[in-house]
């Protein structure tokens, strides 16, 4: 890959991961109680601690994206 593709690279990357995101979100938002099911068959939780963990799941993956897609790209921008 060359230098000059790299800042596309990485936005191509931080769109594709925020779509991820949001499709995570919109599974938890609108099939909640199923995905509870789900995951409860599995490993028995309370709800609580369910929705706790795909909150900081969702925080740490958004940070990600901050810190590996759109940093690089804010900071190849800068420079070039």
């Amino acid at each position: 890959m060359q230098v000059e593709m790299l800042p596309q690279f990485l936005k191509v990357c931080a769109l594709i991961n925020y779509g991820i995101l949001l499709v995570w979100f919109a599974a938890f938002w609108f099939a909640h109680d199923a995905m509870y099911r789900l995951h409860a068959r599995w490993f028995p939780m309370p709800v609580e601690h369910f929705n706790a963990i795909h909150y900081i799941s969702m925080a740490v993956y958004k940070i990600g994206i901050l810190l590996f897609c759109l940093v690089p790209y804010l900071a190849l921008r800068f420079i070039g």
